[in-house]
């Protein structure tokens, strides 16, 4: 059960991701600035459901890893405490900012600065757990990748 846990918070958090990645870049190229502030708005709600899949998802790793070890874990671990950092020092604080900014009407270029950087970081993320999820199948099912 434990695996099946882990795997369902990880897809989340990484749907949930992308779901503010995608929503950013289409209101930010397509729509007003009221669409803009939306977006924001909701992505610091949905705060309230990904801080906990990513909790989840890190809390049921390490549970799972406890009794492995090996370099496929080594890397998720590693992985791991980037994603954890650039959530609670970049992604965090830029949303809470961005939405801030956006709610009070104020798109200047401190605004676009914190969204490009927000959006570069997210890219990384969501590459970062991707990895993750390739690697945790392959730690499930017992394919090892190739050395190199």
């Amino acid at each position: 059960m434990k695996p099946l846990f882990h795997a369902l918070a990880g897809t989340t958090a990484m749907l949930i991701i992308t779901s503010f990645w995608m929503s950013t870049l289409v209101s930010e190229l397509f729509m007003d600035h009221a669409a803009v502030a939306a977006v924001k708005q909701g992505i610091v709600y949905g705060l309230f459901l990904l801080v906990p899949c990513l909790a989840a998802t890190g809390g049921s790793g390490f549970m799972l890893g406890k009794s492995r070890k090996g370099r496929l874990l080594d890397q998720k671990k590693k992985r791991m405490r980037i994603i954890a950092a650039n959530g609670l020092l970049v992604m965090i604080p830029s949303a809470l900012f961005l939405n801030a900014k956006a709610a009070s009407g104020e798109f200047d270029v401190a605004f676009y600065a914190v969204q490009l950087v927000e959006l570069v970081v997210g890219v990384v993320q969501l590459t970062l757990m991707g990895r993750n999820f390739r690697d945790g199948l392959r730690l499930a099912t017992g394919h090892r990748p190739p050395i190199g």
